[in-house]
């Protein structure tokens, strides 16, 4: 049951006290403070105002396993009873971070055997970044310090995170990105790429990474990084040869291959990770977000034995955080996994419900207004356009028609995110073909409200 909270109240102290995560501030006090959501279950959240939401978002890409799973409560719980902190600095261990450990292992076949863990994505590539660095030094390789990555990626919001991103806006922050860090492009084929076969645009997208190796000198690269599906870039889904090539790449000069599994991690396109999605063998990968389901706060980087064979021959790595591998988190993440293995969520994501969203989002292309739309798995974009035939964008600018459809669609009863102009979307894994049908409903009627407006722009 929902507390009886003073909403108003609650949006006075937010304005007055509270400074939400990547937003305007200003345009938030303006608006009154923040939306309160004060409560959850399954695939629905609520408002303060009495609004039951679908949640087309999973939280922020996390909540695999839906909201109100009472058996994470009380293992929690239980956890705190016996053990609510210990830290992992002065040879300890407890045993929830252990046994986690152990299973996300065996999670990869045991061919990235060794975890180290964290409490956010930011942090597992901040690991990454260091990490890195620390294994060509100790191989004898100092040089090598050149991490390739992408434009319009996202690895988090640390200062090695946002240098290792490739979002423009985040390097306005003065002093960033931070040296040692190659951009190039990414493999957005329906906004870069539309001229050319798929698979051609995926070639020259990969072959963008090896010229950029040969021009910085492949003696200098340490690794290339890249989400296996970009998620806060647009649920960017590369052609099918390119993740192939891009490894191929990497054992051609030698580098590490790094593929972040912050959202694609834990069933969310079909397969327990994205690499395996995608046909890769990354050397290590970084998680986040559905390694809860969002319940509790934790990341891990899972890293190769030769890696770790070689960091051993360094003494102390210094790094870490005080909540690294913190016990009740670690204890919720392991039945969180428990759970989605007992129901089978990422199988069926594979073979009933992403198949099913993947149908469900081709009904709206024959909107005026929609220039693609693609899934995999339970991760699907929108592309919103003026002009079907040629992609042009509202406004003569990117970013105009997003916003807006989003807004239109939580205002509606869906919450999905807006990502210049279209609207992606990362529900629950625990959502059923009828919700879907919800979800896509909503979208359509999103898109018939926006038309007359977008069109007054031009």
């Amino acid at each position: 049951m929902a507390r009886n909270y003073d909403i108003a109240e609650l949006r006075r102290l937010d304005i007055a006290h509270h400074l939400p995560a990547q937003a305007d501030w200003q345009e938030i006090e303006n608006l009154g403070g923040s939306r309160i959501i004060t409560h959850a279950e399954g695939c629905y959240i609520h408002d303060g105002d009495g609004n039951r939401i679908l949640d087309g978002m999973a939280g922020l890409w996390c909540v695999n396993v839906g909201y109100g799973r009472e058996e994470l409560v009380e293992v929690a719980a239980e956890q705190m009873r016996e053990l609510p902190f210990y830290n992992t600095f002065f040879k300890t261990a407890t045993p929830p971070t252990v046994l986690l450990a152990d299973k996300i292992a065996s999670l990869t076949n045991n061919r990235l055997p060794h975890v180290f863990f964290n409490s956010s994505g930011s942090e597992a590539n901040d690991t990454v970044f260091r990490m890195v660095r620390r294994y060509w030094e100790l191989k004898g390789e100092p040089k090598r310090q050149i991490f390739i990555s992408r434009w319009n990626a996202y690895h988090g919001s640390t200062v090695a995170g946002v240098s290792l991103g490739g979002m423009k806006a985040m390097h306005a922050t003065p002093g960033l990105p931070i040296p040692g860090v190659e951009h190039v492009r990414q493999p957005y084929w329906f906004n870069e790429g539309r001229n050319m076969d798929e698979e051609a645009f995926g070639t020259l997208c990969a072959q963008a990474i090896e010229d950029r190796i040969i021009e910085v000198g492949p003696e200098n690269v340490a690794a290339f990084i890249g989400e296996p599906i970009q998620g806060a870039g647009g649920v960017i889904i590369p052609p099918k040869n390119y993740w192939p090539q891009v490894e191929a790449i990497c054992r051609k000069f030698g580098i590490l291959l790094i593929c972040d599994e912050v959202i694609t991690g834990f069933g969310r396109t079909g397969k327990m990770w994205g690499h395996e999605t995608v046909g890769v063998s990354p050397d290590i990968i970084p998680m986040a977000k559905g390694l809860s389901s969002g319940y509790l706060p934790i990341s891990a980087t899972a890293v190769s034995a030769e890696i770790v064979e070689v960091m051993k021959t360094g003494g102390d790595f210094v790094h870490g955080f005080t909540y690294s591998g913190h016990p009740v988190s670690a204890a919720v993440a392991l039945r969180n996994i428990e759970i989605m293995e007992r129901e089978g969520l990422a199988e069926r994501t594979g073979s009933e419900t992403g198949p099913y969203l993947a149908k469900a989002l081709a009904t709206l292309n024959d909107h005026e207004l929609v220039g693609q739309t693609r899934s995999i798995g339970l991760l699907g974009a929108v592309e919103i356009v003026a002009d079907k035939a040629t992609g042009a964008r509202f406004g003569g600018a990117e970013g105009t028609a997003g916003p807006m459809v989003r807004d239109l669609c939580i205002a509606n009863g869906l919450m999905v995110r807006g990502i210049r102009d279209s609207i992606v979307m990362c529900p629950p894994l625990v959502i059923t073909t009828e919700q879907i049908d919800d979800l896509v409903a909503i979208i359509r009627k999103a898109l018939d409200e926006a038309l007359p407006r977008l069109r007054a722009i031009g």
